[in-house]
């Protein structure tokens, strides 16, 4: 995976939590991921196919950060996950890959976005729809970590 195609999906995830919960996120170093583990507690992910892009996102809270982000864009002040936070972090795994597609398009690739797919609980696993390798980048804020990872076959 190159940085050109990478970087959208990074600016979208920075922006969209900038603009719609005022959280300013500090990247950390990209690694390839091997396992299906996710890092967090509730993950949203997302289906792409075009005709030269295959691939799957997600974005992956830890509690802490996705009760904040739910408060910031909507006011609740939430003990714990529930479908509500699931919902929100479906909406902005759609908002993000919505994002970077966007981008993607002045670049000439073009591709269809599924809809999201939500999970959480402790130890959930992400299935990725390509086939291609794993890269995840970890992403800090005073209130937890967000793990965004991206899977094509390019």
């Amino acid at each position: 995976m190159n940085a050109e195609f990478i970087n959208p999906f990074i600016a979208a995830l920075r922006n969209v939590l900038s603009t719609m919960a005022q959280l300013e996120l500090v990247p950390g170093k990209p690694q390839k991921k091997t396992d299906s583990a996710a890092k967090g507690d509730v993950s949203g992910l997302i289906g792409m196919v075009g005709d030269d892009v295959k691939g799957s996102l997600s974005i992956t809270f830890e509690t802490s950060i996705a009760l904040k982000v739910m408060h910031n864009m909507l006011g609740e002040q939430l003990e714990s996950v529930n479908e509500d936070v699931a919902d929100m972090v479906g909406e902005i795994t759609n908002m993000i890959c919505g994002g970077a597609k966007n981008e993607l398009a002045k670049l000439g690739y073009n591709f269809g976005m599924a809809t999201p797919v939500v999970v959480f609980g402790k130890n959930h696993t992400l299935s990725h729809t390509a086939s291609g390798r794993k890269l995840i980048m970890p992403f800090a804020n005073e209130h937890g970590k967000v793990y965004l990872e991206m899977c094509f076959d390019k």
